[in-house]
Parts: structure tokens; sequence; C-alpha cells
């Protein structure tokens, strides 16, 4: 089983270019189906979300080549609409491949998507946008079937800002005929990427940003070459890992708007910051302090994907702090593997009231989700002592090659296959 060892108490120091977007590009991929061609997509991660992307795409006849972190695509060469249910099982992300694919050729088969276990997560605002656009939809032994002889703009409201849901409208409206409103849409970053994207291959869209997004048919898109925006969420979680730690780090390729509500916090808790162009330059200050309480909330509120990150740097502060997760029902197992490093922490429901320590201490914890390993990979390098972080599938699907980018700032971090040797 793979782990990573990290010998914790080492500030982190030095320059980082941040990854490309995960969450803007596996629905970009995805929306390459809309129009026949050869698309590159630039600053795509390699992880293992997006390997499982690609190897959906190939399966349902695209060509793809990389060549580096940039991939082409052939997607004239599409030959059946219906998604394998071993790689829809790998990534609850497979979802967005159903606006696309009903929007070029009027049918997908698809089974529900698998994903991290971080509490409810049904598609069924995606179905619902996708009927009131004028598919049929038929759900039989675990398949989901939708058909669209014609796709129609509709007036659509959102019970809850979804980002998923409102990215997959959007690309099923791009050819419907006449005018899509899609209210309540979520806010995210990643879909004012993805209406950029849209926007680039023909489409008319507009409002992304907002909380209401309209859509204007166009009969036919185009391919292009399109660059990812850099991940907010890789940024925030580099950034709390220099502040936990007392390092000093110099971010380049962010955006930090995307990343002022992380930052608000960042420097309540004491953390110095400095912003120009894309560049951001964060320092941890000498003992943290507590912050009252902190909410999760849709954008541009705090990021339920920041969390479990804020959750480690809160552990280490002077006073009491309290969290409460908004936006998913199961997203505090981190709490029980922080507790075994020391950290002074209690869970009710979905909040968890956080008394400061001084310091953790290495142990052998178990990431159960992407943001909670990226959390127990920050404690370690501030913990005492040698942590031990096992359930690296989870961290591979939104972080590319954490342990080298944490070893260039001077992280002592391994990955280890098999019998691990001391540091």
């Amino acid at each position: 089983m793979e782990q990573f060892v990290i010998k914790g108490g080492k500030p982190l120091y030095g320059t980082i270019r941040v990854q490309g977007a995960k969450n803007s590009a596996l629905p970009i991929l995805a929306a390459t189906l809309l129009a026949g061609g050869f698309h590159e997509i630039r600053d795509v991660p390699r992880l293992s979300d997006i390997d499982v992307m690609d190897r959906i795409l190939r399966a349902l006849g695209v060509k793809s080549r990389w060549d580096g972190n940039h991939v082409k695509l052939e997607t004239s060469t599409l030959k059946t609409t219906r998604i394998p249910e071993a790689l829809m099982q790998q990534m609850r992300s497979s979802i967005f491949l159903m606006g696309p694919l009903l929007a070029r050729t009027g049918e997908v088969i698809v089974t529900r998507p698998g994903g991290c276990a971080i509490g409810a997560r049904p598609i069924d605002l995606h179905l619902k946008g996708l009927r009131l656009l004028g598919a049929e939809i038929q759900e039989d032994q675990g398949n989901i079937r939708c058909s669209a002889g014609k796709l129609t703009g509709a007036d659509i409201h959102l019970d809850l800002p979804s980002v998923g849901a409102t990215e997959n409208i959007m690309m099923a409206a791009v050819c419907a005929e006449g005018e899509t409103v899609i209210r309540n849409a979520a806010r995210e970053p990643e879909i004012v990427d993805l209406q950029r994207f849209l926007n680039r291959m023909g489409a008319d869209v507009h409002g992304a940003g907002t909380d209401k997004v309209v859509i204007r048919g166009v009969r036919q898109l185009h391919p292009v070459s399109y660059e990812i925006i850099p991940d907010r969420i890789v940024a925030g979680t580099l950034a709390v890992a220099s502040v936990v730690t007392g390092g000093e780090i110099l971010l380049t390729h962010v955006i930090p708007a995307h990343m002022r509500s992380t930052l608000h916090l960042l420097e309540r808790a004491g953390a110095q910051l400095k912003s120009e162009g894309d560049a951001l330059w964060i320092r941890g200050g000498a003992r943290l302090k507590a912050v009252g309480e902190v909410v999760t909330e849709p954008y541009p509120g705090f990021p339920t994907d920041m969390q479990p990150q804020i959750v480690v740097l809160l552990s280490l502060t002077q006073g009491k702090s309290k969290l409460s997760e908004k936006i998913f029902n199961g997203r505090l197992n981190h709490v029980h593997e922080l507790i075994r490093m020391g950290a002074d922490l209690t869970a009710r429901d979905n909040q968890v009231e956080i008394r400061g320590v001084p310091y953790l201490s290495g142990a052998v914890v178990e990431a159960t989700d992407l943001r909670a390993g990226a959390a127990l990979v920050t404690a370690g390098l501030a913990a005492r002592g040698t942590t031990h972080v096992h359930g690296l599938n989870h961290i591979d699907r939104g972080y590319e090659r954490l342990d080298a980018t944490l070893q260039l700032l001077g992280g002592q971090i391994q990955r280890y296959h098999g019998k691990v040797a001391s540091l």
C-alpha cells in the first residue's frame, strides 16, 4: 500500500508555479465533445481523475495525445454515447459528459457516478435541468438513458447552486433552440472558465460568475485551443502549509481574486500576505490566532474544499475556533485522524469545536477523501516527529505529484510503495 512518510517541523521556503485547475479541466475536457475536430487544452494537471476522464473519452472513440500538461483531442471520431460503468464509478465528474453528449448526439447512457465519500451528492439537479431542456430520462437497473430529438431553451431554477448541475446544463444548452436561463446558478471561477471556453468555441453564454446564467443556442460550435485557469484550492493548500510550518513561499500562476475568502481567513489568523499580478507571497506569523467561527458556503464564501486544511491551521492557533460545514454532510472524517496527531477537536453533526494546541505530533493516519488527505499531509509537515499518510489514491485525484511539489519547498516527504525506510 502506498503512503507518504513525512518528517515534520521544517518550514517551507521557495517558489512554486501552481498547477491548472482540476475543477476547470474536467468539464472543459467533457465540453470538447460538443464540436468534432482537433482541440488543444493546455495546462491540464496530470491527476488520476484526469486520467479517468481521458480513458472515458478514449472509450467513446476520442483520440488523445499528451505532451506534458498539454493534451490534443480529436473528437470527430466519437463512436458511442454509452459511458463504461467501471469508469463512471471511479469519478463523480464523469457526470459532466451527459450535457455535451446529449447536445451533440441526442443520446447518452450512464450509470450513477462514484467519487469521494464526503456526503450525499445526488445528481437530481442535473437530471431536472436536462428534462426541462426536453430530454427524456429513463432509469433501469442502474442505467440512466437520456434522449432528445431536439433540445429547447428553458427557464431553470436550481434548488441549490450546484456547480456540476450549472455546468452540465450550460453544456447541454449551448446548441439548444432558443434561450436558456439558469437561476440560482453556482458562481465559482471554474464556471466562468467554462463559459470562456464555450464562447471561444462559438457559443453565446453570459452571466457566469453571477447567480443568473443566460445561454442563447447556436447552430454549430468549432474546436479551439485553450488554457485552463490556475487551481485556487491547490494554491490555498500550499498557502496553509507555508503558514502552519512557519515558512515563506511565493506562488506563481495564481489568481488571488479567486482566493479572497481563504486569504482573508489566513490574514485573520496572523499570516502575512502580498499579491501582485499572478503572484502571491505568504509568510507564517509567530503563534497563530484563533478566528472565531468559520462557515463553508458557496462561492464567494469560504470553500468547502479548503475546510479540512483550515481545521489543521486552526488546530495550531491560540484560542478557540468553530467550523461549520454547510455544503457536505460527511466531510469531517479528517477530524478523527487529526485527533490522533494531538489536535483538540470535538465534532458534532457538521460542526467542529477547535481548541488550539502548541504542536501536533506525528502519527499513522488515513486519508478518506481528497481534501482530507491534503489536510493530513499539511498536518504532517507541521508536526513534531514522523507522520505516515495512507490513502494516497485520494490525494492523487487532485494534487499533481504533491510530494515532489513539497520537496521543492524543502518539505521532507517521500512516497513509498512497499517497505518504509526511515527518514
